[in-house]
């Protein structure tokens, strides 16, 4: 009998730890189809007249989908997704209307106008843009969590306009303009059917990627993009010594110099650095003149950075919401 009483309670507290594990598992953002509907509008008859009130409304520690909707309107202000608050959505219906825009200079984590530091976050149709100009670091977007996607967005700036910081991020159908160093960071990133915008009149640098060691798995991957241009521009230029970046199937107007790529007067990271292209084409993609430290790239030296594997997409990029159920603030 004391035998069989060690038995079944060992299995009640194994049924406990169970249940208490089942209960903490991230919910699986693939399968999440209902969202919670904010809605945002400027005159008033939205859920909040501002986005970042509309951000500040979700609990911490969320574990929904939330969607937020922003009719269209110029949003003039700074906006931080907190750490705390994963799972939003944040959307306009038509990226030239739906615009949130600041004018700022200074460091790259004091001058983003939109910061995403939550992971599990998706934009949609926005433009975001820091109108602060030329001469100066002064980022439109920065992105910080793990799990970010965006699709038809505009991001604009002149130097330093896309901080693509930390995670794996998946960016469809966006449209990216600067002039120096504009997509940037140490992301592991797939940029794919994206127009690349050079506004330089100089030899300015499309992307600097930090990847900092052989073992990161940081990089930037364009697949099926477009590069055009006020002059001519590099494709990138090594931020950390062992920057990766690939362009595949991608068209290159005129604007990309011959020699493609350049090491940043560090010629120890040429070395290092993983810069490479695979099946492009137009007046820019000719591989002849390119440095001879970068990559024309074979199918099978091109394979692993031609899919979502690379970011491990197909666990975290979610499909949009089939349906919705009204928002509630319990804390107003």
């Amino acid at each position: 009998m004391a035998n069989r009483g060690y038995v079944v309670d060992f299995s009640i507290v194994a049924l406990c730890i169970l249940v208490m594990v089942v209960s903490r598992a991230e919910p699986d953002p693939t399968k999440m189809t209902t969202a919670l509907l904010i809605r945002v509008d400027q005159s008033g008859k939205g859920d909040y007249p501002t986005i970042q009130e509309a951000i500040d409304a979700v609990p911490s520690n969320n574990s929904e989908l939330v969607y937020i909707w922003v009719n269209a309107g110029i949003y003039t202000e700074k906006v931080v997704v907190p750490a705390d608050k994963p799972f939003i959505t944040l959307s306009g219906t038509n990226a030239n209307e739906t615009i949130i825009a600041w004018k700022e200079s200074g460091e790259i984590y004091v001058s983003p106008v939109f910061t995403v530091l939550a992971s599990d976050f998706v934009g949609r149709y926005l433009t975001i843009q820091n109108t602060y100009g030329s001469g100066a670091k002064a980022v439109a977007l920065r992105v910080s969590g793990d799990r970010a996607a965006f699709y038809g967005c505009r991001i604009l700036s002149h130097q330093d306009t896309l901080l693509d910081d930390i995670g794996r991020h998946y960016y469809r159908s966006c449209y990216i303009e600067g002039d120096t160093d504009f997509i940037f960071g140490n992301a592991a990133s797939l940029f794919e059917k994206c127009h690349l915008h050079s506004l330089s009149d100089g030899a300015g640098a499309i992307t600097a990627q930090g990847r900092v060691s052989p073992v990161d798995t940081g990089g930037f991957i364009f697949l099926d993009c477009k590069i055009t241009g006020v002059k001519t521009a590099i494709l990138g230029r090594p931020w950390g010594a062992y920057s990766r970046v690939v362009f595949a199937f991608t068209y290159m107007s005129g604007v990309v110099v011959p020699q493609g790529w350049d090491d940043w007067g560090d010629s120890s990271k040429q070395s290092t650095s993983y810069f490479g292209q695979y099946e492009c084409y137009g007046a820019g993609a000719i591989t002849s003149k390119r440095v001879g430290w970068s990559h024309d790239l074979t199918f099978q030296e091109a394979a692993p950075f031609l899919t979502k594997d690379f970011i491990g997409g197909m666990t975290w990029i979610r499909p949009s919401p089939r349906s919705f159920k009204k928002f509630s603030n319990t804390t107003n």
